[in-house]
């Protein structure tokens, strides 16, 4: 059991939030292509013989391609690895590149889920955000998919804008329950650090996040989704009748996957690994054969934190008895006294040996995390390989 993400570059404009590898400019796509197929090519063994049971294209906006082009990367895949006949094969999209003719096309291709980046129902946020599509373009793509014979469909909220009120961001919610999809992914909008809204921000051109506002419309959404028969299956996803993001559950599992393209990362269960972020510097490693990917060899403690990390996030939680099987009894131990000195007892709950986070808890997701953490310097005692 394995995954394949693929990374496609490109975005009509720069939503200002975003701090993903991507260029504006497609005068290199076809090289570009040309790349991903020969990086699909070159690492063919990497995954060791595993069954592909999810392809992921993302980005940057990988609905920018054609239909065809997507067949060209998705053939080379499939002949190059071995993909499960019902294998899971999501294309991130964005409103305004999903139109009648472009969906029909993609119908007639493997892809059997979408992503699509909405963000808002409110073009205030929309134009906060400096998204390319308009609050009518976001609603339209989603009822014109689903015309297109699509239902395997996620939709992307962002909540947290200063320019959304609780009372807008009910609105959106319900909303994006009215149109039936069956999976939303709902993000707070992070500041990131060197991007165009930190900049922004900084200069005071436009309005800081609310922490306090951020937090409230959280909770809101948990009850309001829940009540609509949305299951919450990790801190930013909801899904009805089980219809999980298999490929992103892959990553809070711990399942092996490679990741083509430029900036992309790929995880093999010993090490991790990732491409430079610039077309060029991949282009060029690609065609003259060199291994232009930084490699980070994990050791034990790197694997138990990462663990720590996504199980936390996850309804599955922490699984402590594997951990204590695996790590030791006194692993376990020092879980449970900084549980105890750091974090509220509303915060989590431990049923079956499984710890899982309240819906308080959920807020906190991090900091449990980071106190839960085992450093580096306590390799030697309790990590020797």
């Amino acid at each position: 059991m394995a995954g394949i993400y693929i990374h496609i570059p490109f975005c009509k404009q720069a939503c200002n939030y975003c701090n993903f590898y991507f260029s504006t400019s497609l005068e290199h796509k076809n090289e570009l292509i040309e790349a991903l197929l020969q990086e699909i090519e070159h690492r063919k063994d990497y995954l060791e013989s595993k069954q592909i049971d999810t392809i992921y294209f993302g980005g940057g906006t990988p609905s920018l391609l054609s239909s065809d082009e997507l067949e060209k990367i998705f053939d080379k895949i499939v002949s190059t690895f071995d993909v499960h006949p019902l294998a899971e094969i999501t294309l991130e999209a964005n409103p305004d590149d999903l139109h009648k003719e472009k969906l029909k096309a993609f119908k007639q291709s493997p892809i059997n889920r979408f992503s699509i980046g909405i963000q808002s129902f409110m073009d205030d946020d929309l134009q906060y955000m400096n998204r390319a599509h308009t609050s009518i373009e976001a609603i339209e793509s989603i009822y014109r998919t689903q015309d297109a014979g699509f239902e395997n469909i996620s939709i992307d909220l962002i909540y947290g804008t200063p320019t959304l009120s609780n009372s807008n961001w009910n609105n959106n919610i319900l909303k994006a329950i009215n149109t039936q999809v069956p999976h939303i992914s709902a993000y707070a909008l992070t500041v990131e650090q060197h991007t165009k809204l930190d900049t922004l921000i900084r200069k005071k051109i436009l309005a800081p996040v609310d922490e306090v506002k951020s937090s409230e419309q959280f909770i809101h959404m948990i009850e309001l989704l829940e009540t609509n028969a949305f299951e919450q299956y990790e801190i930013s996803n909801f899904c009805k009748n089980e219809q999980i993001s298999k490929h992103n559950s892959s990553y809070w599992k711990g399942i092996p996957y490679i990741g083509i393209g430029p900036s992309a990362h790929s995880f093999d269960g010993r090490s991790r690994s990732w491409n430079p972020s610039s077309n060029m510097k991949y282009v060029q490693g690609i065609r003259t054969k060199m291994d232009v990917r930084t490699t980070e060899v994990l050791t034990r403690h790197d694997v138990l934190n990462e663990q720590i990390m996504t199980g936390i996030r996850t309804k599955w939680g922490i699984n402590l008895m594997m951990i204590e099987n695996t790590y030791g009894k006194e692993v376990i131990e020092e879980m449970q006294y900084n549980l105890q000195e750091n974090a509220q007892q509303s915060w989590y709950r431990i049923e079956n040996n499984v710890l899982t986070l309240t819906k308080e808890g959920k807020l906190f997701a991090d900091k449990i995390a980071s106190d839960l953490f085992f450093d580096s310097s306590e390799e030697g005692e309790l990590f020797s390989l």
